[in-house]
């Protein structure tokens, strides 16, 4: 990945979220100047976490949804009209355990054999924890906040309430994988 896909991921982005969903863009910038701030944990993967975090919630924009999941609806999206990088595709359409979404839809099957885990550890940590420390207002928050915050939106027995309950102690240990992660790095 280069600076260039970089460009190009926040084009594709604001066209498609700043209008119709300003709430959901100012979390995308944030989540992706979250990701600015890993690129001494993440080298030449750098570039690539940045354009799947401000990509990741991509498929939420109205005239792309098609399942109502959106991490699908997103990754189709940039594949289909936009011939976007298997890796890219693949960190947008499982970001924040998307798996376990998935399958409180009936989806997973689908999003797995569509778009494989990536077998890169960090970097899906790492897109983990960009997006649940940013509110959806795109401020830095902690990840306890931000499963709290998404518990109060939707409702502890909806879908989502459900799936975060259930992802909780991934997201946390991810996040705490990033954290220490960072906290290795040279100052």
């Amino acid at each position: 990945m280069d600076r260039s896909v970089t460009s190009w991921a926040w084009r594709v982005a604001k066209e498609e979220l700043s209008v119709p969903l300003p709430r959901r863009w100012a979390h995308s910038q944030g989540v992706a100047a979250r990701a600015a701030g890993l690129e001494g944990v993440l080298g030449a993967d750098a570039d690539l976490l940045t354009a799947s975090a401000v990509l990741h919630d991509v498929g939420y924009a109205p005239r792309l949804v098609v399942t109502g999941f959106h991490p699908l609806d997103g990754a189709r999206f940039l594949k289909e009209e936009h011939g976007a990088d298997a890796r890219l595709t693949r960190l947008v359409a499982n970001h924040s355990f998307a798996l376990l979404e998935a399958d409180e839809r009936g989806l997973r099957q689908v999003l797995a054999a569509e778009f494989p885990l990536l077998a890169e550890p960090l970097l899906v940590d790492a897109l983990v924890y960009c997006d649940m420390t940013t509110t959806p207002y795109g401020a830095p928050t902690t990840a306890q906040e931000r499963v709290t915050e998404i518990l109060s939106r939707y409702g502890a027995n909806s879908l989502v309430g459900r799936f975060i309950r259930r992802a909780a102690p991934e997201i946390f240990a991810a996040v705490e994988r990033v954290e220490a992660a960072r906290a290795a790095q040279p100052r």
